[in-house]
């Protein structure tokens, strides 16, 4: 009898490690994609397309000491349509790329640890050269009954590029598009 038990939970264990594995590779992916599809914002200048990455309660705490901590996906999402729209006003486009060095996973929760890279691109008629700027966030997702994952808490501050640059990728953690320090900083057409 004991070695039927056995055998029962050995098989259980056995059976359940790769569901519990490609649980956590989907949703990996599903936490990954939530930098790619900021970095297509970025290049969009579309507010709404990172709106909808937001909880209905998340918080973003901003790295300046002047600026209040904002509460509510709108108001995040209304944030984000102030900046586009200096950019679009300056007739310039921006980049964003991203790289994750930690993520910690506790049941339905989840908090990455990164480096950001901004590249801001003036328009060509100015012949400006391109300007970048960097920095470190922390984000919190939780995954809710519609088992999709949602931003909860999301905070930065600025740092060198150099850090972005000298992060090593992690197994199943976004590396983003790779921004070199050599990359010709070439305008993009409109």
């Amino acid at each position: 009898m004991k070695f039927m038990k056995f055998i029962m939970f050995t098989l259980i264990c056995v059976l359940c490690v790769p569901v519990m594995a490609q649980d956590s590779n989907s949703d990996d992916k599903a936490l990954n994609q939530f930098y790619t599809q900021f970095s297509t914002a970025f290049e969009q200048l579309d507010a709404e397309v990172i709106e909808e990455l937001y909880a209905e309660n998340a918080c973003y705490i901003p790295e300046q000491q002047s600026q209040e901590i904002t509460i509510g996906r709108e108001n995040i999402g209304a944030l984000y349509k102030a900046f586009f729209g200096k950019i679009k006003h300056k007739n310039a486009q921006i980049e964003v790329d991203f790289r994750v060095v930690e993520r910690q996973m506790e049941g339905q929760s989840a908090t990455d640890i990164g480096y950001y890279l901004i590249r801001f691109y003036p328009p060509k008629e100015t012949e400006e050269p391109m300007s970048e700027f960097a920095g470190k966030f922390v984000t919190v997702s939780k995954k809710k009954a519609d088992g999709k994952w949602y931003l909860t808490v999301d905070t930065n501050n600025r740092s060198e590029p150099s850090f972005y640059f000298s992060a090593k990728p992690s197994p199943n953690l976004y590396y983003g598009r790779q921004f070199t320090k050599t990359e010709d900083p070439l305008h993009h057409e409109q």
